[in-house]
């Protein structure tokens, strides 16, 4: 008996060390995970687009400087090669655990709420903005204004669906953030059994829409800067060339742009373009705002034809969900970006009133001959006009490689593995970079209308990741918990998720019909 006392003691001492040792090799474990969760949010630290890129040397790469609706692609934990257990089976809430995204985030370089609104309205002011009194024209003055408050309340509350999912995803699988692609594809994984097997294929389809849209932008960013450019040749040197011409002058300059594969070099480049593009939208508007003739003598209403263009262009300009999770999750104080008052409603205040407004007056101003841009509309005999547009055009040609970062670097891992030495991988990444640039060229001669390509790129790609994408990574994330009463959660997404398919459908197949018969415009 004694002896077997003495083994029984043995065994048990054995025991806790086999215990300790597994509770040290967990906790090496999970600080390695959460060595690898902390990375760069724009890039992928798997597949890094630049060998000798310094992650020390660029502070808050994820937050975006370009003055547009640029969809910043982050990569998470997921993406980026580290392990993630999502055991976690259905039904298992992130409020069940004790884990707290927000306080597991260690940040280098984190923002505070002034520099991320900054960034928010930055990320809003662009193209898309310039193209309003267009959309106007496609409504109605009366439809226009309503409908674009409306669609910025969508909008909004669908940038508060993704973040809520966000979080309640985060704490479920115990990770400090997600990324887009990430955030939809943790949600199929971890939610109903018949979904899971569907997870990858998610992921997959959010990031070639990343990449439509993306690429989209860089297409629109070519036709404006070449058709602003026409009329400041015209009006200085009197050249009466097509917009062809100066598209193809544009190529070589954007080309080798587009060569610089280092996204630290980049930054001061769009922050200059930042603000000359603030510059030439208050000049823009002292321009719109003299001499306003009466609200009646523009349509209230333009009818239902035309209705679905300004759909695609107003869900263009407002498309700028893919940049709220980079911008939450590099915040200081993340718990203020939500909220009534909270740095995301504030924010999106803003730039809803900043497109209603260049939307009212530049229509009320110009009416049904506004054109794509309103910096097309100013008059063209006018020194300071003139200078507006090659403000306007330099900020837009600046901004280009910031768009051009993130399809490149969803592409790139995908093509890299198939280039074994590191001269080739060199040479293949400026092919790409050359290849996606002579793409993104083509699509804009072929397609030399702004509104129309516009339009198109906002129906197409934008409405999906704004408005169908949101409503259902929230359906799928807190089916367990039901939905309130009388399930009013659930039919509001399925609302959401009508709204942006009819817009889809309707919008793109306007568009497209405007493209190919641009004279019934």
């Amino acid at each position: 008996m004694a002896s077997g006392r003495g083994y029984g003691s043995l065994n048990k001492h054995v025991a806790l060390a086999h215990g300790l040792n597994s509770g040290i090799t967990a906790t090496a474990k999970l600080t390695k995970m959460k060595k690898e969760e902390r990375q760069p949010l724009l890039l992928s630290s798997a597949e890094p687009l630049n060998d000798t890129y310094d992650k020390g040397s660029i502070p808050r790469p994820d937050v975006r400087t370009s003055p547009d609706s640029m969809i910043v692609h982050l990569p998470g934990p997921l993406e980026s090669g580290g392990m993630v257990d999502m055991k976690p089976s259905y039904g298992h809430s992130a409020g069940d655990s004790a884990y707290n995204p927000i306080l597991n985030r260690e940040l280098e370089h984190p923002t505070s709420n002034l520099d991320t609104m900054i960034h928010l309205l930055k990320g809003n002011i662009g193209t898309g903005i310039l193209a309003m009194p267009d959309a106007f024209k496609n409504a109605g003055l009366v439809i226009g204004t309503m409908g674009t408050l409306l669609m910025g309340i969508i909008c909004t509350h669908c940038m508060h669906m993704l973040v809520k999912c966000s979080h309640e995803l985060c704490q479920r699988i115990q990770v400090p953030a997600l990324g887009f692609s990430e955030v939809c594809e943790t949600a199929f994984e971890t939610g109903p059994p018949n979904l899971r097997k569907y997870s990858q294929a998610v992921r997959i389809i959010i990031n070639v829409f990343l990449c439509i849209t993306q690429l989209g932008f860089c297409c629109v960013y070519f036709v404006f800067v070449a058709a602003n450019l026409e009329e400041v040749m015209k009006y200085f040197f009197g050249f009466n060339l097509s917009v062809h011409y100066y598209l193809l002058m544009l190529l070589l300059p954007m080309i080798l742009l587009n060569w610089v594969r280092n996204l630290k070099f980049l930054t001061p480049v769009s922050l200059f373009a930042a603000v000359i593009t603030v510059t030439g939208l208050g000049i823009t508007f002292f321009y719109m705002l003299q001499g306003l003739p009466h609200t009646s003598t523009v349509k209230a209403f333009a009818g239902w034809k035309q209705l679905p263009l300004y759909f695609g262009t107003a869900i263009y300009a407002f498309e700028g969900i893919g940049m709220v999770l980079p911008l939450e999750n590099n915040m200081k104080n993340p718990q203020d970006f939500g909220g009534w008052t909270g740095v995301l409603n504030t924010g999106m205040v803003i730039v809803a009133a900043l497109y209603t407004s260049v939307g009212f007056f530049g229509y009320l101003k110009y009416g049904d001959k506004v054109q794509g841009s309103i910096t097309l509309n100013l008059p063209p005999d006018d020194i300071l006009a003139q200078s507006v547009r090659l403000m306007m055009a330099l900020a837009i040609f600046l901004s280009y490689g910031l768009q051009f970062y993130v399809p490149m670097n969803i592409i790139w891992p995908l093509v890299r593995p198939h280039l074994q030495s590191e001269q080739a991988q060199m040479f293949g990444n400026y092919f790409l970079r050359t290849c996606l640039v002579v793409f993104t060229f083509a699509l804009a001669a072929m397609i030399p209308n702004l509104g129309a390509v516009i339009s198109l790129v906002g129906a197409v790609s934008s409405s999906t990741l704004a408005l169908v994408f949101p409503p259902i990574i929230e359906i799928i994330t807190f089916w367990h918990k039901g939905f309130g009463k009388k399930s009013w959660i659930l039919w509001k997404d399925i609302s959401i998720m009508i709204f942006g398919l009819v817009g889809f459908g309707f919008g793109s197949y306007v568009s497209v019909w405007n493209v190919v018969h641009p004279e019934t415009e």
